[in-house]
């Protein structure tokens, strides 16, 4: 089986593995991870606004939260995260708009997660 043949078998396998294993949702490690170049920014304001690789991880979060499912995850990530990592709920509201986002996730840390 070589040429054209195994590689047409190769792609029916790869189309299986993703029907069969559609994308997983967010995690609370990846959500963290994509904002951990913010943390100086949102613990004391930093520099006065969000570095670059801050707002370039926001903006992937907001690529990795386009479902249902996923902004709730992302809530409850923040809503868990935040108090251990001492972020400052002012300046975690601030930052979408600040990096040019748009999101619907609420930043707060008295929100219901689940009512979103």
């Amino acid at each position: 089986m070589k040429g054209p043949r195994a590689f047409a078998m190769l792609a029916m396998i790869v189309m299986a593995l993703v029907m069969v294993h559609p994308s997983e949702a967010i995690s609370c490690g990846e959500f963290n991870n994509m904002l951990t170049p913010c943390l100086s920014y949102l613990r004391s304001g930093a520099g006065g606004s969000p570095t670059k690789s801050c707002c370039d991880g926001a903006r992937k979060v907001q690529g990795a939260t386009r479902n249902k499912a996923d902004r709730r995850t992302a809530c409850k990530c923040f809503k868990s995260s935040a108090p251990q990592l001492k972020v400052r709920p002012d300046l975690a509201g601030s930052l979408p708009g600040k990096c040019g986002v748009s999101t619907t996730i609420p930043i707060n840390p008295n929100v219901n997660c689940d009512s979103i």
